[in-house]
């Protein structure tokens, strides 16, 4: 908050007359606190000087505009006509040209000052946002500060807006128009009346008052004006001092010449001219002087922001326009005090201040000092918070060096580099330019391109790339050449483009003089140059710069268009040369043979250039057969699927070379299998590296091509088949076999979702299929990791693939080929998520020692873990594996949060989305495993303090969050988990007939859950026999699998299954969690009504029908049972306040109180009890005998078939 404590107003009783100090002399800059007073100036009320006019009568003159909208109190009005008639007004509509308006308030002020300048001060209270006004007796007999506190007693604070910050197009052109009134003011009234000591000393006063209040729209409004008002004050002290010196050069002339020849009379004119624009440059410096330090002083620190800026912004303004009186140290001082600013929005006003001055060469040596003392400050910047203020600072930094190369040390200098790397793509441009201006300039061009000449050369740019190369090796972030090549795209183009340098350096041998390419520096060289074709073809930043791509204007797509002209014309010819050089290094060749797919392969046939083509597809053929890394061979395949396009002429020579290519291959393929088949365990490493080589080339081709007519599919069965008979198939060979297989079967199903097949083809297809995932399963036992993995991630694809989704879209007729995994194969599934994701990593790399590659290797198998994990999770996302088997993901969410945490979270709410009441049994199921295991693990005696029992708390509360803070939303949701999987396991009929008060508020809140309905009371089943039932299982979006269960069990038989269950937890051993039972909600329930001809109590109205579950025995116990429960309920409500604000919630009152069940009498009781109840309402209850007995015996919260029979026969479920 702005106080009062620097006020600039200074009242003096002297003479009975209040008077205030402003003017200052220049002197007084440098010492802001040694200020006197040159002279006394008139003020608003006070007398004017003897040799003045005196002023006429408010009321005696006024000019016609003013006074038609006037009352005789100086109060503004309209007319009739409803024409505006302020300054305000006319300002705000800015349909006047705003050197008219000075001009005719300038001619209101010549007819009457004060009425003019009443105008003038209530402009500046409206421009606030202030509803008072100044009438014309306030302005002759009250003292500024008294004017301004009543102004501040009628303004209207609620809105908070005014004029300034209020949005819209208006009020912005409001602004500008305001600032301009202001300058043209000053301008207009420079030769006269701002030297009368009147009228500036007014409008000063009145800004210097208005700058100190405590009202923000004051401050704010009146620093805008002031801050505009000096800087149209220097403007015209720089007009003044420029006349002074041609006057002093015009007298010195004079006076040079010949005493025949001199003009006395001109001479005693120049000293008089002289003398005059002393005095005003003098009154000028005063003006300044008092705006200087009455306002901008106090204002550039003011609590506001905008305010801060607005004075930074205008010193920035006078310092450039007026270098020779403020451009020194004590007025750059505030700028660099300023750059240490809070507010971005101010540091960005600093730093382009300081542009605007560093960009003039001429005033380096006025901020040689400043640099020196704010050079680390504006360094430290470029790495600003702000990324605005960052991309100012480079700038900034960038014209010091400019203007200094000795300025930036080297350190400042590496500050800057490293930010072309960063993934804000104004900053990184921002830094390249810098780059470009330190390094990748060319300092002598005609000497440069002489020595290119020499060498034989058509490029002078060798050198430079040379440097680039440099550069980039020694930045040690060789994976983000695009970025390099990004950030200097803009500032570098010409030396980005020169692909001819490129691979003159590539190709050519080095002459005498130079030294070699490094086998290093080559590699990234290649690597530079794909980045820059890759820019200049397709014409955006690379992957994380930027939002998207944009839509190129009309010369960007023409600039587009001549580069990939330019690069294909090029590289047709020179890339078969850079293959032929570099055919055996697998990473140059790999990334030379992305080059291609950057191609307008029109040229091949419109330039005649088909011979380079043969050329070019000669050169992948060897490539093919010399290398067997992986990464060369999709290289390899992707060329050929581009060279393929359909679109081209190209295509038939392509097509032949290919197809020629994969006969060699197959053929070599099944004679290798043949024979290695036959050598069955006496195969030797030729017979295994024969069919490995040939079949990772196959594999690769297989990816993008469709191979099926050379039916590979066939031998990789049979090889995986005698690798699963055998045991004694090489890893490789199996995982090749079984990515080749999968990539044949896709390739299979496109050609019948494309066709119209026949019932053979998709008999057909599902035989293959079939056969292999029935393979893949088999492999998730084999004892190498990597094929159980490559089968794992197969098996998943595939069940996505051939899934209930794939008779969506009008394809009903692939219903032959949609496969469910059975209990069997979702249950290996997840064992191998427990087994190969859940896993701490240590273990895994226990054979790493600490070498450089550990932290490499540990994050590449966290990366195969993770992609593990997202492929089952898609399983349950899509509701293709049960969704119950995702509790034993969820309850690793908190162990495995950095690992895993976003995949299980976006699991989970994909989840809930599906089935919110199942997601929330599954939550639960996954926090009763974990108690589970920590029951088997410290045994029934838990110490409910200690950290495993607090993890599980945590990830509880974790699980509360997720269904979201809006409570309204989620009641619904919480409310029928509770109702009807969860509150039924903690309730028996001792419970509730002791009437113990620790169970009181699960009492209460179930009787409030109950009151819904009485379809929600049938919730709890009853009748003599203990059977239980499961009903059809179906799923959304699949079809039903047309499976009934129906079981009948003894009541010592559910007790043995509970204890089973305690002893092997487990998701997929909880089947009742499928049964539609569970999932339905009791509206559903009520459609499976048994028929009319159906016989009471038969067994299928206890397997379809729940309601009939209630024998007449069932029902008078309930009755019993909800009056004694609405009884507990009134008496919390009765007994504790804070037990009803807890319970409130989820509780729906009963019509009125009922006492008559009340347990205790004796008030001392009942405050024993409250006391009692108050620590019973902590999220942890105290563990009783009961509850750990139930905990014992019902683990499973969601075993609906768990029933206990008490005395009477009447069965509840128990926890």
């Amino acid at each position: 908050m702005i106080t009062s404590e620097l006020p600039v107003l200074q009242d003096s009783g002297e003479s009975g007359q209040d008077t205030v100090s402003l003017s200052m002399s220049m002197s007084e800059l440098d010492d802001p606190g040694d200020g006197k007073s040159k002279k006394k100036r008139g003020r608003p009320g006070r007398p004017p000087a003897p040799n003045k006019k005196p002023r006429k009568s408010p009321l005696e003159k006024c000019p016609m505009g003013v006074q038609r909208g006037r009352k005789a109190n100086g109060m503004a009005q309209q007319n009739g006509e409803g024409d505006p008639v302020t300054l305000f007004e006319v300002v705000k509509q800015g349909k006047s040209a705003m050197q008219s308006v000075v001009d005719d308030w300038i001619e209101s002020y010549k007819q009457d000052r004060d009425l003019a300048l009443l105008d003038l001060i209530n402009f500046f209270i409206q421009c606030s946002g202030c509803k008072g006004t100044v009438r014309i007796e306030m302005f002759r007999n009250m003292q500024n500060a008294e004017i301004i506190r009543k102004m501040t007693e009628e303004f209207d604070e609620d809105s908070g807006d005014y004029p300034l910050t209020i949005s819209g197009p208006l009020w912005k052109k409001f602004r500008y128009n305001f600032c301009e009134f202001i300058c043209v003011l000053i301008r207009q009234c420079q030769y006269s009346i701002i030297y009368d000591e009147y009228m500036m000393d007014t409008v000063i006063s009145l800004l210097t008052g208005l700058s100190d209040s405590q009202v923000r729209a004051f401050r704010h409004t009146s620093t805008l004006a002031a801050m505009k008002l000096m800087t149209a004050l220097v403007n015209v002290a720089l007009n003044l001092s420029i006349n002074q010196d041609n006057t002093q050069r015009q007298y010195e002339a004079e006076r040079n010449k010949m005493v025949g020849k001199r003009a006395n009379e001109k001479l005693e004119l120049l000293l008089q001219r002289r003398k005059e624009l002393q005095e005003n440059q003098d009154e000028i410096e005063n003006m300044m002087n008092s705006i200087f330090k009455g306002i901008f002083v106090h204002r550039y620190r003011d609590a506001i922001a905008e305010i801060r800026a607005i004075c930074i912004e205008e010193i920035g303004v006078w310092m450039k326009m007026y270098s020779d009186a403020f451009l020194n140290d004590s007025y750059l001082k505030y700028v660099g005090w300023t750059l240490h600013d809070r507010q971005g929005e101010v540091r960005l006003k600093c730093l382009k201040a300081l542009q605007n001055l560093y960009t003039n060469r001429e005033l380096f040596p006025k901020l040689e000092l400043f640099t020196n003392r704010f050079k680390d400050r504006i360094v430290s910047m470029t790495l600003d918070k702000e990324y605005d203020v960052a991309v100012e600072a480079i700038r900034l930094v960038t014209l010091i060096l400019q203007g200094s190369e000795d300025a930036l040390s080297n350190e400042d200098c590496e500050n800057v580099y490293h930010l072309v790397y960063s993934a804000h793509r104004p900053v990184a441009v921002a830094a390249g330019e810098f780059l470009h201006r330190k390094l990748f300039s060319r300092h002598d061009p005609q000497a440069e391109e002489a020595l290119a000449k020499r060498r034989g050369r058509s490029s002078p740019n060798g050198n430079l790339i040379r440097m680039l190369v440099l550069f980039f090796l020694e930045s040690e972030l060789h994976e983000h050449a695009a970025y390099l090549v990004d950030s200097l795209w803009e500032s570098s183009q010409e030396l980005l483009k020169d692909w001819e340098c490129m691979t003159e350096l590539l190709l050519e041998e080095p002459v005498q003089g130079e030294e070699v390419l490094s086998d290093r520096q080559e590699s990234a060289l290649i690597e530079l140059t794909i980045c820059t074709i890759r820019q200049a073809a397709e014409a955006h930043p690379p992957v994380g710069r930027g939002t998207g791509k944009r839509v190129l204007t009309a010369k960007e797509r023409k600039t587009q268009i001549d580069d990939k002209n330019k690069l294909t014309e090029h590289f047709i010819m020179a890339l078969p040369m850079l293959l032929s050089k570099y055919q055996t290094d697998a990473e140059k060749v790999a990334n030379l043979l992305q080059i291609p797919q950057y191609f307008d392969l029109d040229v091949y046939s419109a330039g005649r250039m088909e011979k380079h083509l043969d050329a070019l597809l000669k050169q992948i053929k060897f490539v093919v057969e010399k290398h067997t890394d992986m990464e060369v061979l999709e290289a390899c395949s992707k060329t050929y699927s581009i060279l393929c396009s359909e679109e081209y002429t190209i295509m038939n020579r392509v097509d032949i070379g290919r197809s020629q290519l994969i006969d060699e291959l197959a053929e070599r393929f099944n004679h290798s299998v043949e024979e290695l088949l036959q050598a069955g365990e006496e195969a030797d490493d030729d017979d295994i590296y024969n069919v490995l080589s040939t079949l990772k080339k196959l594999t690769a081709f297989h990816n993008a091509h469709d191979l099926t007519r050379w039916d590979l599919f066939g031998n990789c069965y049979r090889l995986l088949r005698t690798g699963i008979e055998q045991g004694s198939m090489p890893e490789q060979i199996a995982v090749q076999a079984l990515q080749c297989s999968h990539y044949s079967i896709l390739w299979q199903l496109v050609k019948i979702t494309e066709g119209a097949p026949s019932k053979d083809d998709l008999l057909a297809l599902r035989r293959v299929v079939k056969s292999f995932l029935a393979v893949c399963q088999q492999c998730l036992s084999n004892v190498n990791t990597p094929v159980k993995e490559q089968a794992f991630m197969l098996l998943c694809d595939l069940l996505m693939i051939f899934s209930h989704q794939l008779t969506t879209g009008s394809r009903e007729g692939l219903q032959p080929l949609v496969f469910n995994p059975d209990s069997s194969l979702q249950n290996e599934l997840l064992n191998f998520i427990l087994d190969h994701v859940f896993i701490d990593q240590d273990d895994e790399n226990q054979s790493i020692e600490g070498d450089e590659e550990d932290e490499a290797n540990k994050i590449e198998a966290l990366h195969k873990r993770r992609n593990l994990l997202a492929a089952f999770s898609k399983l349950i996302i899509y509701d293709i594996v049960d969704m119950p088997a995702a509790a034993d993901i969820f309850k690793h969410y908190m162990k495995y949060y950095n690992d895993y945490g976003d995949i299980i979270k976006e699991t989970l709410s994909k989840t809930r989305q599906t089935d919110k009441i199942l997601c929330a049994k599954t939550l639960i199921l996954s926090l009763q495993q974990l108690f589970n295991e920590l029951i088997q693990d410290q045994g029934p005696n838990l110490d409910r303090t200690s950290s495993h029992v607090s993890g599980i708390k945590e990830l509880a509360r974790r699980f509360a969050l997720t269904f979201g803070l809006d409570q309204i939303k989620t009641r619904e949701a919480v409310a029928t988990l509770h109702k009807h999987s969860y509150l039924e396991k903690f309730m028996t009929e001792q419970m509730m007939e002791r009437r113990e008060d620790i169970w009181l508020p699960l009492i209460s809140y179930r009787n409030s859950l109950l009151t819904g309905g009485d379809e929600d009371r049938m919730s709890i089943t009853s009748g003599s026999s203990s059977s239980k039932a499961g009903s059809i299982r179906s799923k959304k979006g699949r079809p039903p699998m047309h499976k009934k269960r129906i079981e009948e069990e003894s009541v010592e038989s559910s007790w043995m299954m509970r204890n089973d269950t305690l002893q092997t937890p487990g998701a997929l051993q909880t089947p009742q969690l499928t049964s539609t039972v569970l999932r339905e909600n009791p509206r559903q329930a009520a459609e499976h009504l048994p028929e009319q001809n159906s016989e009471p109590g038969s067994e299928s109205d206890y397997v379809h029908n729940p309601q009939m579950q209630m024998s007449w025995l069932g029902q008078q116990k309930m009755e019993e049972v909800n009056r004694k429960e609405r009884t507990a309920v009134n008496y919390m409500k009765a007994r504790s306040g804070g037990v009803r604000q807890t319970v409130r919630g989820l509780m729906e009152d009963d019509a009125e109180p009922i006492f008559e069940d009340v347990m205790m009498s004796s008030r001392g009781q009942l405050e024993d009890m409250s006391e009692e109840f108050e620590d019973t309402m902590v999220i942890d209850l105290p563990p009783s005998r009961n509850r750990r007995e139930r905990a014992e015996l019902r683990p499973d919260f969601f075993d609906s078939a768990a029933m206990i029979e008490d005395e009477s026969g009447f069965t509840m479920p128990m926890f």
